[in-house]
Protein backbone atom coordinates (compact mmCIF):
# COMPACT_ATOMS: atom_id res chain seq x y z
CA UNK A 1 0.00 0.00 0.00
CA UNK A 2 1.43 3.15 -1.50
CA UNK A 3 2.46 5.72 1.29
CA UNK A 4 0.60 8.81 2.16
CA UNK A 5 2.69 12.07 1.99
CA UNK A 6 2.72 13.73 5.91
CA UNK A 7 0.55 16.36 6.38
CA UNK A 8 2.40 19.96 5.30
CA UNK A 9 4.80 18.31 2.71
CA UNK A 10 4.73 20.11 -0.95
CA UNK A 11 3.41 17.72 -3.72
CA UNK A 12 5.03 19.82 -6.46
CA UNK A 13 6.91 22.87 -6.31
CA UNK A 14 5.64 26.20 -8.60
CA UNK A 15 8.79 27.83 -10.37
CA UNK A 16 9.03 31.10 -12.04
CA UNK A 17 9.02 29.36 -15.41
CA UNK A 18 6.08 27.34 -14.54
CA UNK A 19 4.16 30.54 -14.10
CA UNK A 20 4.99 32.29 -17.26
CA UNK A 21 4.09 28.95 -18.71
CA UNK A 22 0.84 28.91 -17.84
CA UNK A 23 0.05 32.56 -18.17
CA UNK A 24 0.97 34.44 -14.87
CA UNK A 25 4.30 36.16 -14.18
CA UNK A 26 6.62 38.44 -16.28
CA UNK A 27 6.15 37.78 -20.02
CA UNK A 28 8.96 38.03 -22.19
CA UNK A 29 8.86 41.30 -24.07
CA UNK A 30 7.22 41.38 -27.40
CA UNK A 31 9.42 41.99 -30.97
CA UNK A 32 8.54 45.81 -31.79
CA UNK A 33 6.69 45.59 -35.08
CA UNK A 34 8.87 46.05 -38.47
CA UNK A 35 8.20 48.62 -40.91
CA UNK A 36 5.57 47.13 -42.62
CA UNK A 37 4.14 45.90 -39.27
CA UNK A 38 3.43 49.66 -38.31
CA UNK A 39 2.16 50.97 -41.60
CA UNK A 40 -0.76 48.13 -41.57
CA UNK A 41 -1.53 49.08 -37.81
CA UNK A 42 -3.15 52.05 -39.21
CA UNK A 43 -6.54 51.77 -39.36
CA UNK A 44 -8.56 51.30 -42.51
CA UNK A 45 -5.26 50.44 -44.16
CA UNK A 46 -5.66 46.96 -44.39
CA UNK A 47 -9.49 46.84 -46.14
CA UNK A 48 -8.38 49.56 -49.18
CA UNK A 49 -4.82 47.47 -49.52
CA UNK A 50 -6.75 44.22 -50.17
CA UNK A 51 -9.31 45.49 -51.92
CA UNK A 52 -6.60 47.72 -54.36
CA UNK A 53 -4.67 44.24 -54.90
CA UNK A 54 -8.10 42.65 -56.12
CA UNK A 55 -8.70 45.44 -58.65
CA UNK A 56 -5.01 45.91 -59.68
CA UNK A 57 -4.33 41.78 -60.37
CA UNK A 58 -6.57 42.32 -64.00
CA UNK A 59 -3.83 45.23 -65.09
CA UNK A 60 -1.85 42.18 -65.68
CA UNK A 61 -4.18 40.04 -67.41
CA UNK A 62 -6.18 42.37 -69.75
CA UNK A 63 -3.29 42.43 -72.78
CA UNK A 64 -2.54 38.92 -72.24
CA UNK A 65 -6.40 37.74 -72.45
CA UNK A 66 -7.51 40.27 -75.70
CA UNK A 67 -4.37 38.60 -77.36
CA UNK A 68 -5.09 35.06 -76.99
CA UNK A 69 -8.71 35.72 -77.45
CA UNK A 70 -8.23 37.34 -80.83
CA UNK A 71 -5.43 35.56 -82.02
CA UNK A 72 -7.52 32.22 -81.11
CA UNK A 73 -10.21 32.85 -82.81
CA UNK A 74 -9.19 34.54 -85.65
CA UNK A 75 -5.90 33.51 -86.32
CA UNK A 76 -4.13 36.73 -86.69
CA UNK A 77 -1.53 38.04 -84.05
CA UNK A 78 -1.22 41.25 -86.00
CA UNK A 79 -4.99 41.89 -85.40
CA UNK A 80 -4.50 41.19 -81.94
CA UNK A 81 -1.59 43.26 -81.68
CA UNK A 82 -3.15 46.03 -83.26
CA UNK A 83 -6.21 45.88 -81.13
CA UNK A 84 -3.91 45.82 -78.31
CA UNK A 85 -1.82 48.77 -79.44
CA UNK A 86 -4.68 50.69 -79.77
CA UNK A 87 -5.64 50.04 -76.61
CA UNK A 88 -2.76 51.32 -75.23
CA UNK A 89 -2.43 54.44 -77.38
CA UNK A 90 -6.29 55.34 -76.06
CA UNK A 91 -5.45 54.74 -72.89
CA UNK A 92 -2.60 57.16 -73.04
CA UNK A 93 -4.62 59.97 -73.79
CA UNK A 94 -7.79 59.43 -71.65
CA UNK A 95 -6.02 58.20 -68.30
CA UNK A 96 -4.54 61.50 -67.67
CA UNK A 97 -8.16 63.26 -67.65
CA UNK A 98 -9.29 59.99 -65.76
CA UNK A 99 -6.86 61.20 -62.86
CA UNK A 100 -7.63 64.40 -63.00
CA UNK A 101 -11.36 64.19 -62.41
CA UNK A 102 -10.52 61.63 -59.85
CA UNK A 103 -8.59 64.34 -58.01
CA UNK A 104 -11.32 67.02 -58.40
CA UNK A 105 -14.42 65.02 -57.79
CA UNK A 106 -13.06 62.34 -55.26
CA UNK A 107 -11.76 58.74 -55.83
CA UNK A 108 -15.52 56.63 -55.26
CA UNK A 109 -17.31 59.34 -57.32
CA UNK A 110 -15.05 59.17 -60.40
CA UNK A 111 -13.34 55.50 -60.20
CA UNK A 112 -16.79 53.30 -60.27
CA UNK A 113 -18.47 54.75 -63.18
CA UNK A 114 -14.95 55.23 -65.19
CA UNK A 115 -14.12 51.34 -64.16
CA UNK A 116 -17.70 50.63 -65.55
CA UNK A 117 -17.51 52.26 -68.60
CA UNK A 118 -14.38 49.90 -69.14
CA UNK A 119 -15.54 47.09 -68.05
CA UNK A 120 -18.54 47.39 -70.70
CA UNK A 121 -15.50 47.54 -73.20
CA UNK A 122 -14.02 44.38 -72.34
CA UNK A 123 -17.15 42.56 -72.40
CA UNK A 124 -17.92 44.27 -75.78
CA UNK A 125 -15.09 43.53 -77.03
CA UNK A 126 -15.54 40.21 -75.58
CA UNK A 127 -18.92 39.86 -77.66
CA UNK A 128 -17.15 40.88 -80.70
CA UNK A 129 -14.87 38.23 -80.62
CA UNK A 130 -17.28 35.63 -80.26
CA UNK A 131 -19.95 36.49 -82.56
CA UNK A 132 -17.57 37.29 -85.38
CA UNK A 133 -17.91 41.16 -85.84
CA UNK A 134 -16.04 43.24 -88.06
CA UNK A 135 -12.61 43.61 -87.35
CA UNK A 136 -13.05 47.54 -86.39
CA UNK A 137 -15.49 46.66 -83.31
CA UNK A 138 -12.67 44.81 -81.92
CA UNK A 139 -10.58 48.58 -81.96
CA UNK A 140 -13.84 50.19 -80.57
CA UNK A 141 -14.39 48.29 -77.70
CA UNK A 142 -10.99 47.90 -76.98
CA UNK A 143 -10.58 51.62 -76.53
CA UNK A 144 -13.29 51.60 -74.13
CA UNK A 145 -11.51 50.15 -71.81
CA UNK A 146 -9.49 53.98 -71.70
CA UNK A 147 -11.27 54.93 -68.95
CA UNK A 148 -9.79 51.96 -66.20
CA UNK A 149 -9.04 54.46 -63.62
CA UNK A 150 -5.26 54.08 -62.14
CA UNK A 151 -5.93 52.02 -59.18
CA UNK A 152 -2.35 51.77 -58.22
CA UNK A 153 -1.80 55.57 -58.07
CA UNK A 154 -5.57 56.01 -56.46
CA UNK A 155 -3.70 54.07 -53.20
CA UNK A 156 -0.55 55.42 -53.21
CA UNK A 157 -3.00 59.05 -52.88
CA UNK A 158 -4.23 57.34 -50.16
CA UNK A 159 -0.85 56.76 -48.43
CA UNK A 160 0.45 60.25 -49.00
CA UNK A 161 -3.09 61.49 -47.17
CA UNK A 162 -2.27 58.90 -44.34
CA UNK A 163 1.24 59.69 -43.86
CA UNK A 164 1.59 63.32 -45.06
CA UNK A 165 4.36 64.63 -42.24
CA UNK A 166 5.84 61.17 -42.22
CA UNK A 167 8.43 60.76 -45.02
CA UNK A 168 9.70 57.06 -43.61
CA UNK A 169 6.95 55.65 -43.49
CA UNK A 170 5.40 57.47 -46.98
CA UNK A 171 8.91 55.37 -48.33
CA UNK A 172 7.67 52.24 -46.99
CA UNK A 173 4.25 52.87 -48.30
CA UNK A 174 5.82 53.28 -51.80
CA UNK A 175 8.24 50.28 -51.29
CA UNK A 176 4.91 47.93 -50.43
CA UNK A 177 3.01 49.43 -53.74
CA UNK A 178 5.90 49.22 -56.30
CA UNK A 179 6.17 45.41 -55.09
CA UNK A 180 2.78 44.58 -55.47
CA UNK A 181 2.92 46.49 -58.93
CA UNK A 182 5.49 43.70 -59.70
CA UNK A 183 3.41 40.96 -57.78
CA UNK A 184 0.08 41.59 -59.86
CA UNK A 185 2.28 41.80 -63.25
CA UNK A 186 4.30 38.81 -62.54
CA UNK A 187 0.61 36.60 -61.55
CA UNK A 188 -1.51 38.79 -63.89
CA UNK A 189 -0.40 37.13 -67.60
CA UNK A 190 0.27 33.38 -65.52
CA UNK A 191 -3.20 33.80 -64.51
CA UNK A 192 -4.48 34.91 -67.65
CA UNK A 193 -3.02 31.79 -70.13
CA UNK A 194 -4.15 29.54 -67.69
CA UNK A 195 -7.59 30.88 -67.54
CA UNK A 196 -7.84 30.73 -71.62
CA UNK A 197 -6.15 27.66 -71.59
CA UNK A 198 -8.04 25.55 -69.31
CA UNK A 199 -11.23 26.56 -70.14
CA UNK A 200 -12.50 29.02 -73.35
CA UNK A 201 -10.62 31.82 -74.68
CA UNK A 202 -12.43 34.48 -73.11
CA UNK A 203 -12.21 33.34 -69.60
CA UNK A 204 -9.52 35.67 -68.97
CA UNK A 205 -10.93 38.57 -70.30
CA UNK A 206 -14.53 37.78 -68.33
CA UNK A 207 -12.09 37.08 -64.84
CA UNK A 208 -10.58 39.91 -65.01
CA UNK A 209 -13.78 42.06 -65.66
CA UNK A 210 -14.90 40.35 -62.36
CA UNK A 211 -11.85 40.98 -60.48
CA UNK A 212 -11.67 44.93 -61.69
CA UNK A 213 -15.36 45.55 -60.84
CA UNK A 214 -15.26 43.52 -57.24
CA UNK A 215 -12.11 45.52 -56.10
CA UNK A 216 -13.12 48.75 -57.39
CA UNK A 217 -16.25 48.76 -55.66
CA UNK A 218 -14.99 47.40 -52.30
CA UNK A 219 -11.96 50.00 -53.00
CA UNK A 220 -14.42 52.68 -53.13
CA UNK A 221 -16.68 51.42 -50.61
CA UNK A 222 -13.41 52.31 -48.03
CA UNK A 223 -14.25 55.68 -47.31
CA UNK A 224 -12.28 56.50 -43.71
CA UNK A 225 -9.19 56.15 -45.88
CA UNK A 226 -9.91 58.56 -48.88
CA UNK A 227 -8.30 61.87 -49.41
CA UNK A 228 -10.45 64.61 -50.11
CA UNK A 229 -11.19 66.21 -53.65
CA UNK A 230 -9.42 69.22 -54.59
CA UNK A 231 -11.23 72.14 -53.89
CA UNK A 232 -13.00 70.75 -50.97
CA UNK A 233 -12.00 70.21 -47.02
CA UNK A 234 -11.99 67.61 -44.81
CA UNK A 235 -15.81 68.29 -44.25
CA UNK A 236 -16.56 68.35 -47.28
CA UNK A 237 -17.28 72.29 -47.37
CA UNK A 238 -16.56 74.14 -50.77
CA UNK A 239 -13.13 76.34 -50.34
CA UNK A 240 -12.37 79.10 -52.74
CA UNK A 241 -8.63 78.01 -53.43
CA UNK A 242 -7.35 78.00 -56.98
CA UNK A 243 -6.78 75.17 -58.65
CA UNK A 244 -3.42 73.90 -58.51
CA UNK A 245 -1.38 74.09 -61.91
CA UNK A 246 -0.76 71.27 -63.81
CA UNK A 247 1.80 68.59 -62.66
CA UNK A 248 3.40 68.88 -66.35
CA UNK A 249 4.74 72.99 -65.15
CA UNK A 250 6.33 71.68 -61.77
CA UNK A 251 9.65 72.01 -61.83
CA UNK A 252 11.82 68.78 -62.13
CA UNK A 253 8.44 66.78 -63.63
CA UNK A 254 9.24 66.53 -67.61
CA UNK A 255 12.70 64.83 -66.75
CA UNK A 256 10.89 62.79 -64.50
CA UNK A 257 8.52 61.81 -66.95
CA UNK A 258 11.69 61.27 -69.81
CA UNK A 259 13.25 58.44 -67.54
CA UNK A 260 10.02 56.93 -67.18
CA UNK A 261 9.53 56.41 -70.68
CA UNK A 262 12.84 55.28 -70.89
CA UNK A 263 12.51 52.76 -68.55
CA UNK A 264 9.19 51.82 -70.44
CA UNK A 265 11.30 51.22 -73.34
CA UNK A 266 13.30 48.77 -71.14
CA UNK A 267 10.40 46.64 -69.91
CA UNK A 268 8.62 46.75 -73.33
CA UNK A 269 11.66 45.20 -75.18
CA UNK A 270 12.57 43.33 -72.83
CA UNK A 271 9.68 41.22 -72.67
CA UNK A 272 9.82 41.02 -76.55
CA UNK A 273 13.36 39.99 -76.54
CA UNK A 274 12.98 36.94 -74.00
CA UNK A 275 9.75 35.51 -75.55
CA UNK A 276 12.21 35.44 -79.11
CA UNK A 277 15.73 34.50 -77.31
CA UNK A 278 12.70 31.12 -75.22
CA UNK A 279 11.04 30.87 -78.76
CA UNK A 280 14.74 30.53 -80.59
CA UNK A 281 15.91 27.69 -77.96
CA UNK A 282 12.94 25.85 -78.55
CA UNK A 283 11.13 26.93 -75.38
CA UNK A 284 8.55 29.52 -75.96
CA UNK A 285 6.50 28.73 -73.71
CA UNK A 286 8.88 29.65 -70.68
CA UNK A 287 8.82 32.80 -71.57
CA UNK A 288 6.51 33.55 -69.11
CA UNK A 289 8.60 31.99 -66.79
CA UNK A 290 11.51 33.81 -67.54
CA UNK A 291 10.04 36.73 -67.43
CA UNK A 292 8.06 36.02 -63.89
CA UNK A 293 11.38 35.74 -62.40
CA UNK A 294 12.58 39.31 -63.40
CA UNK A 295 9.35 40.06 -61.75
CA UNK A 296 10.08 38.41 -58.69
CA UNK A 297 13.21 40.25 -58.52
CA UNK A 298 12.15 43.51 -58.51
CA UNK A 299 9.24 42.15 -55.71
CA UNK A 300 11.72 40.88 -53.45
CA UNK A 301 13.99 44.05 -53.72
CA UNK A 302 11.07 46.27 -53.50
CA UNK A 303 9.87 44.77 -50.29
CA UNK A 304 13.86 44.99 -48.47
CA UNK A 305 14.15 48.51 -50.27
CA UNK A 306 11.22 49.44 -47.84
CA UNK A 307 12.65 48.49 -44.74
CA UNK A 308 15.79 50.34 -45.30
CA UNK A 309 15.79 53.92 -43.43
CA UNK A 310 18.11 56.09 -45.97
CA UNK A 311 19.84 59.76 -44.33
CA UNK A 312 19.84 61.08 -47.56
CA UNK A 313 17.43 62.75 -50.30
CA UNK A 314 16.19 60.62 -52.53
CA UNK A 315 17.78 62.95 -55.21
CA UNK A 316 21.14 62.00 -54.39
CA UNK A 317 20.22 58.43 -54.57
CA UNK A 318 17.98 57.84 -57.63
CA UNK A 319 20.87 58.65 -60.39
CA UNK A 320 22.77 55.48 -58.30
CA UNK A 321 19.13 53.45 -58.58
CA UNK A 322 19.50 54.29 -62.47
CA UNK A 323 22.64 53.26 -62.75
CA UNK A 324 22.61 50.00 -61.11
CA UNK A 325 19.56 49.41 -62.96
CA UNK A 326 21.97 50.24 -66.64
CA UNK A 327 25.11 47.86 -65.00
CA UNK A 328 22.66 44.54 -64.27
CA UNK A 329 20.86 45.07 -67.59
CA UNK A 330 24.04 43.88 -69.04
CA UNK A 331 23.61 41.04 -67.54
CA UNK A 332 21.74 38.89 -69.46
CA UNK A 333 23.14 40.33 -72.81
CA UNK A 334 26.16 38.81 -71.42
CA UNK A 335 24.39 35.59 -70.53
CA UNK A 336 22.46 35.28 -73.85
CA UNK A 337 25.50 36.10 -76.05
CA UNK A 338 28.55 33.96 -74.27
CA UNK A 339 26.26 30.91 -73.13
CA UNK A 340 23.09 30.90 -75.10
CA UNK A 341 21.56 29.34 -71.93
CA UNK A 342 17.87 30.23 -71.46
CA UNK A 343 18.34 28.84 -67.59
CA UNK A 344 21.41 30.90 -66.84
CA UNK A 345 19.39 34.11 -68.83
CA UNK A 346 16.49 33.36 -66.19
CA UNK A 347 19.30 34.05 -63.00
CA UNK A 348 20.68 36.71 -65.17
CA UNK A 349 17.13 38.42 -65.54
CA UNK A 350 16.42 37.48 -61.86
CA UNK A 351 19.52 39.27 -60.68
CA UNK A 352 18.46 42.65 -63.29
CA UNK A 353 15.27 42.92 -62.26
CA UNK A 354 15.94 43.22 -58.37
CA UNK A 355 17.44 46.96 -59.55
CA UNK A 356 13.72 47.57 -61.10
CA UNK A 357 11.80 48.27 -58.19
CA UNK A 358 14.15 50.19 -55.84
CA UNK A 359 14.70 52.58 -59.16
CA UNK A 360 10.94 52.78 -59.74
CA UNK A 361 9.88 53.49 -56.07
CA UNK A 362 12.48 56.39 -55.73
CA UNK A 363 11.22 57.79 -58.80
CA UNK A 364 7.46 57.83 -58.03
CA UNK A 365 8.53 59.39 -54.47
CA UNK A 366 10.10 62.28 -56.75
CA UNK A 367 6.85 62.02 -58.49
CA UNK A 368 4.97 62.73 -55.29
CA UNK A 369 7.34 65.50 -54.45
CA UNK A 370 6.94 67.23 -57.15
CA UNK A 371 3.09 66.88 -57.95
CA UNK A 372 0.97 70.06 -56.44
CA UNK A 373 -1.49 69.41 -53.65
CA UNK A 374 -4.34 68.30 -54.97
CA UNK A 375 -3.57 66.63 -58.16
CA UNK A 376 -1.76 63.62 -57.14
CA UNK A 377 -3.55 61.44 -58.52
CA UNK A 378 -3.13 62.87 -62.03
CA UNK A 379 0.75 63.24 -61.67
CA UNK A 380 1.50 59.72 -60.58
CA UNK A 381 -1.15 58.61 -63.79
CA UNK A 382 1.35 60.62 -66.19
CA UNK A 383 4.02 58.81 -64.67
CA UNK A 384 2.70 55.79 -65.36
CA UNK A 385 1.38 57.11 -69.23
CA UNK A 386 5.21 57.77 -69.86
CA UNK A 387 6.18 54.34 -68.56
CA UNK A 388 3.11 52.72 -70.88
CA UNK A 389 4.15 54.80 -73.81
CA UNK A 390 7.95 53.63 -73.73
CA UNK A 391 6.69 50.34 -73.23
CA UNK A 392 5.04 50.26 -76.48
CA UNK A 393 8.53 52.07 -78.53
CA UNK A 394 10.46 49.27 -76.64
CA UNK A 395 8.27 46.48 -77.80
CA UNK A 396 8.67 47.97 -81.56
CA UNK A 397 12.32 48.21 -80.80
CA UNK A 398 12.99 45.12 -79.84
CA UNK A 399 10.47 43.37 -82.22
CA UNK A 400 12.62 45.43 -84.79
CA UNK A 401 15.70 44.08 -83.49
CA UNK A 402 14.86 40.51 -83.05
CA UNK A 403 13.63 40.36 -87.02
CA UNK A 404 16.77 41.91 -88.57
CA UNK A 405 19.37 40.78 -86.10
CA UNK A 406 19.06 38.28 -83.74
CA UNK A 407 17.21 37.42 -80.42
CA UNK A 408 20.73 37.84 -78.67
CA UNK A 409 21.64 41.18 -80.17
CA UNK A 410 18.04 42.29 -78.79
CA UNK A 411 19.21 42.77 -75.14
CA UNK A 412 21.30 45.73 -76.75
CA UNK A 413 17.79 47.20 -76.68
CA UNK A 414 16.73 47.33 -72.84
CA UNK A 415 20.32 48.46 -72.30
CA UNK A 416 20.71 51.30 -74.05
CA UNK A 417 17.17 52.41 -73.12
CA UNK A 418 18.30 52.38 -69.63
CA UNK A 419 21.86 53.95 -70.70
CA UNK A 420 19.15 57.06 -71.59
CA UNK A 421 17.64 56.96 -68.79
CA UNK A 422 20.43 57.61 -66.86
CA UNK A 423 21.97 60.31 -69.23
CA UNK A 424 19.01 61.98 -68.80
CA UNK A 425 18.74 61.59 -64.65
CA UNK A 426 22.67 62.69 -64.70
CA UNK A 427 22.36 65.60 -67.27
CA UNK A 428 18.96 67.12 -65.93
CA UNK A 429 19.93 69.60 -63.23
CA UNK A 430 15.80 69.68 -62.68
CA UNK A 431 15.80 66.12 -60.83
CA UNK A 432 19.03 66.82 -58.57
CA UNK A 433 17.30 69.14 -56.89
CA UNK A 434 15.07 68.71 -53.84
CA UNK A 435 11.53 69.73 -54.43
CA UNK A 436 10.51 72.83 -52.20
Amino acid sequence: MPQQPARGTRLFTVTADTLVAVGFGPRTKRRPPGPYGRLFARPGTRAFTLANLLARLPMGMFSVSAVVMIAGTRGSYALAGAVTATGLAATALVAPWTARLVDRYGQARVAVPATLVAALGSLALLLCVRYDAPAWTLFAAYAATATTPNTGGMSRARWAHLLDGDPDALHTANSFEQAADELCFMLGPVLAAFLCGAFFPEAGTLVGVVLLVTGVLAFAAQRSTEPPPSGRTTTGATTTTPPAPSPLRSPGMPPLLAVCLALGAVFGSTEVVTIAFADAQGHRTAAGVVLALQAGGSCAAGLLYGRVRFAGAAEDRYPWCVAAMTALLVLPLLAASLTGSLLLLSAALLVAGMATAPTMITNMTLVQRRTPDGRLNEGMTLAVTALLGGIACGSAAGGWAVEHLTPTTGYGVPVTAAAVALLVALAWPGIRTAAA
